[in-house]
């Protein structure tokens, strides 16, 4: 074989479907229903969903490309590299709720990453119904790892190799019938099933149907040709309502039997009953009884277009959209979910500020300058994305000729793009902004796709409403944090200090934590403390406390002492708020510290021959408790080259975590990295700690090392 042979072999796409196989065999051992496999995106943190068994992939439309930090089972078993075991339909809601709201239904899953210790590929995902058990057998959960992670090695296998992975099919199980009755089996069984008195349909997992009895062509007004192979909300228009569909999927996702009723108009009940199995579902439909004080109306007839958006993606948007904190978590969230869902290519989100127009954010564009060039132009400009977002009427664009024929100034500037949608974003009554929608292509805008557009846009108008609301309360709060805290720390001799604050990343990110360091006559002081809460209160709170230590300081009094009056202040105030807090007074010429405690976790020191100790002082109750509440003062030697680590407890706790496991691994790195510059020590202790980039809570760290 030739060198250049060999090379092209060992290009050659995996043979064999590799996931497909893998997922269908995992899902037929532990006896699942629907699974999917994902794969890593190699060049940004992202999940893409390479393959799904069991159920159509529109049920997961939502989350065929989710991002690392995305709410999602199979990022989170990515993120901290585990089992994800979801028990059911309340346990969903609880924990996903964005899952929950697209598939209320009562089932279980389960998500695992595939990874080596090395390298994250992707995951897995797998379904049950609702009657799992609410716990995983030790066999499932063994098993469930044993084929991911052989599946992680056999992937590994194939990039040292080069070998790319060929696009797999979906894998779905073929219909219960495949076409006419006779292929049910006998003719006499045949015949029975046209003997019956009420209808029988045979639906694939797609919904198409496979089979149909002459009674329920009959019940249902539609021939029976007109029927197979279809949809059945496509086939029968009185049937094309998401409530119905719901009912398809809520079978098909829990494996119970489901049932609704529904008008065939003018005025005729039917009841329909469907019973799923892993290969489809079979519908029987009767005339429905005592339901003639029912009164909903029938969709009016006429042929049934293929949706726009389906029912699926609106809820997943809707979920998804709630969850947006951010402006730029809704520009992401509309490019990676509506766009794609429309046919569209090109995103941009513009909104106004002072009489101008500005860009919030865009996607898609090969030259972002085409977009940037219009941020901070005045609103009277004649610009399609100004007039929108002026008047609240939208504007549609099929062609490029069509747009710059209205707006010939645009002919200087071209984008790549071909077609537009400019939708305003009307929240609370007002225009609060403009969704531009870009196609590649000249693009014909009917009516109905224009209605669906402009609904979808008032979803993300009010997302865009609160997250433009959130934004300037996030400067706000930024704002005061940084005013209540101290800009730099004084220089002091004998004594080199270091701090660092980090805010939470979830809520207002604006918290109670504060630090401080004061130069005495002689000594110097120092104090770290947290006040309970995560808002303006605490951090106004905050300020007053470390205002009031600043005083009591300065007048001479001893630690304890200290603590006493800052105790006595928080319940004279009535705030109704807590606080911890560890203060200390430092004399690095005598080698000590005198530190008085309230509830505080306590400090860690650093040996200069690099042991690192808990220094577990006695202290009181938090303050703001307790008038009476007394505050023992402690004496600790301070050698020179001994480091103190005081911090508050965003830095050792977070759920599921073992406060001691955390502390002792705290210890653990102090020892290891106590020898950096303080400043790198400082930055590896907080970015580094337990959940560091999804932290609950306000960290902050205040390092004193005694010179040597």
């Amino acid at each position: 074989m030739s060198e250049g042979q060999a090379s092209a072999r060992t290009r050659a796409p995996v043979g064999r479907p590799l996931l497909s196989l893998t997922l269908a065999a995992l899902m037929d051992e532990v006896h699942a229903h629907s699974g999917a496999v994902y794969l890593l995106s190699p060049d940004q943190p992202v999940l893409e969903m390479a393959v799904m068994a069991g159920l159509p992939r529109a049920f997961a439309a939502p989350w065929e490309r989710i991002g690392l930090s995305a709410p999602i089972p199979v990022s989170a078993a990515v993120r901290e590299r585990r089992l994800v075991w979801v028990a059911g339909e309340e346990e969903m809601a609880l924990r996903y709720p964005r899952i929950a709201m697209v598939l209320p239904y009562p089932f279980a899953l389960a998500a695992l990453p595939v990874a080596t210790p090395a390298k994250t590929y992707g995951a897995v995902f797998v379904t049950w119904p609702g009657s799992h058990p609410p716990e995983l057998s030790d066999w499932e959960r063994e098993h469930l790892t044993a084929v991911c992670d052989r599946l992680a090695v056999r992937l590994e296998r194939a990039a040292e190799h080069s070998l790319p992975l060929a696009p797999e099919p979906d894998l779905l199980a073929a219909p219960v019938v495949g076409g006419v009755a006779g292929s049910l089996g006998t003719a006499e069984a045949a015949r029975m099933v046209a003997r019956l008195p009420y209808g029988l349909c045979s639906l694939d997992l797609h919904g198409r149907v496979a089979f149909a009895n002459a009674a329920a062509s009959e019940l249902l007004g539609v021939a029976s040709d007109g029927l197979l192979d279809r949809h059945l909300w496509a086939a029968v228009p009185w049937l094309n309502d998401p409530v119905y569909e719901d009912r398809y999927r809520a079978a098909l996702f829990s494996q119970h039997v489901t049932s609704f009723v529904a008008l065939r108009p003018p005025d005729t009940w039917l009841s329909f009953r469907l019973y799923p199995s892993t290969t489809g579902l079979s519908m029987r439909i009767s005339r429905a009884r005592a339901v003639t004080e029912m009164n909903r109306a029938a969709p009016p007839p006429g042929a049934a277009r293929d949706r726009l958006v389906t029912i699926t993606q609106v809820l997943g948007l809707a979920g998804a959209l709630t969850e947006a904190v951010g402006v730029q978590d809704v520009v992401q969230l509309v490019a990676d979910e509506i766009v794609p869902a429309v046919g569209g290519q090109g995103l941009v989100v513009l909104g106004s500020r002072a009489g101008r127009l500005r860009v919030l954010g865009h996607r898609g564009y090969a030259d972002p300058q085409v977009v940037e060039r219009f941020d901070g132009l005045p609103l009277s400009e004649p610009t399609p994305g100004g007039q929108v977002l002026r008047t609240g009427v939208p504007a549609f664009f099929e062609s490029r000729e069509e747009l710059e024929r209205l707006y010939p100034a645009l002919q200087t500037h071209p984008s790549e793009f071909s077609a537009w949608a400019y939708l305003p974003l009307i929240a609370s009554g007002r225009p609060v902004g403009t969704c531009v929608l870009s196609y590649g292509a000249p693009h014909r805008f009917a009516t109905e796709e224009r209605a669906v557009l402009t609904s979808l846009a008032g979803l993300i108008a009010q997302a865009l409403e609160r997250a433009m609301l959130y934004d300037v309360k996030h400067r706000l709060a930024h704002g005061l944090q940084e005013a209540l805290l101290p800009h730099t720390l004084p220089a002091l001799d004998g004594i080199e200090a270091a701090a660092r604050y980090l805010p939470a990343t979830r809520g207002m990110e604006i918290g109670g934590d504060f630090y401080d360091l004061v130069p005495t006559q002689g000594v110097a002081a120092a104090v770290i403390g947290d006040v309970q809460g995560h808002n303006v209160t605490a951090a106004g709170l905050m300020g007053q406390v470390r205002t009031a230590v600043h005083a009591y300081t300065a007048v001479g009094q001893a630690p304890d002492e200290v603590m006493r009056s800052t105790n006595r202040l928080l319940l004279d105030l009535g705030a109704e708020l807590f606080a911890s807090c560890l203060y200390l007074r430092l004399d690095p010429s005598r080698g000590r510290a005198v530190m008085s405690r309230a509830g505080h976790p306590p400090p860690l020191l650093r040996r200069p021959d690099g042991r690192v100790r808990v220094l577990d002082l006695a202290g009181g109750p938090l303050l703001g408790i307790d008038g009476a509440a007394a505050y023992p003062s402690t004496e600790v030697a301070l050698p020179p080259g001994s480091l103190l680590v005081l911090y508050t407890d965003g830095l050792v706790e977070s759920p599921g975590v073992d406060f001691e496991d955390a502390l002792a691994e705290l210890c653990r790195r102090l020892g290891e990295l106590g020898d950096l510059p303080l400043d790198d020590l400082a930055d590896a202790l907080v970015r580094h700690g337990p959940h560091a980039a999804d932290r609950l809570d306000d960290t902050a760290v205040l390092l004193l090392k005694a010179a040597r």
